[in-house]
């Protein structure tokens, strides 16, 4: 009796685990994959013509050649810190700026500032309204 007890308990623990395991794999639009791959593609680009290597780019940023290349060939599992660093490394312009032109960081700082003023007049969440509209005419 003791061991289908434990027995049991194994299996709600393994149910419990899978079940709060992260998905093995993510749905993605397909603009957020284009958009990841033409920016691994920019990287993998600005990398050789600045005649960096994979090495060097990695050891700079204390990530692995790894991480590297997966970043170049678009993985979307990459995180976005990483994707942005390796980019401002290689002197890839985000959001229509140059990341070593004092004056393009001055500018996306006040855009910065702008998109926080609109933050502090919304509301801390979202949430959905209770009411229904009917619209049925």
């Amino acid at each position: 009796m003791i061991h289908k007890k434990s027995t049991r308990c194994q299996y709600d623990l393994l149910m419990e685990h899978i079940s709060m395991t992260k998905p093995l794999s993510r749905a993605y639009s397909r603009y957020s994959l284009e958009a990841i791959a033409l920016l691994g593609q920019m990287i993998r680009a600005g990398r050789i013509e600045r005649k960096i290597t994979i090495s060097e780019i990695a050891s700079r940023m204390g990530v692995s050649r790894a991480l590297i290349e997966r970043i170049e060939k678009g993985d979307p599992g990459c995180g976005v810190g990483t994707v942005f660093e390796a980019a401002a490394i290689i002197g890839i312009p985000l959001f229509d700026s140059d990341p070593h032109s004092e004056r393009d960081k001055i500018r996306l700082a006040v855009h910065r500032s702008s998109v926080g003023e609109v933050l502090r007049l919304l509301p801390k969440m979202a949430r959905k309204s209770g009411r229904t509209i009917k619209d049925d005419f």
